[in-house]
């Protein structure tokens, strides 16, 4: 019996849950600071602290681990990559100049591809441990 609809259904509700806890998770560390610092010599840093973002970084870990311990990979890295894209462009797409549009590429790829890894090293672990299905 054919299982693949099944499984590509699973892979899509994964990445919906992924998209939906990304994009609470950056509403939680970076969507309620959004004013820059002044500094003394008149320059500005910010909005975001250097402690959120590695927060955001580090509380994004568990959903990734989870699906992908559950056999969801795809799901995992897709449902972070497009939560992180779709966030930073709400976050940022008030910028006149247009280049908020690179910060978000830099999102997008950067979510893409420490997802990836994370989810990779899962996976290997998995196999390590006997307990992998079909990815």
């Amino acid at each position: 019996m054919e299982q693949r609809p099944v499984k590509t259904v699973h892979q899509l509700l994964s990445a919906l849950v992924v998209v939906a806890v990304t994009s609470a998770l950056w509403a939680g560390w970076l969507g309620w600071d959004q004013e820059r610092d002044v500094h003394a010599d008149g320059t500005t840093t910010g909005p975001y602290e250097a402690w959120q973002v590695i927060g955001l970084v580090l509380t994004l870990m568990g959903p990734v681990c989870w699906a992908v311990w559950r056999g969801y990979a795809v799901g995992a890295v897709l449902g972070v990559t497009v939560g992180l894209t779709a966030c930073a462009y709400r976050d940022w797409s008030d910028d006149g100049s247009g280049l908020f549009v690179i910060g978000v590429g830099m999102v997008m790829v950067g979510g893409f591809v420490v997802s990836a890894g994370l989810a990779a090293v899962i996976v290997s672990l998995r196999r390590g441990s006997g307990t992998v299905t079909e990815l």
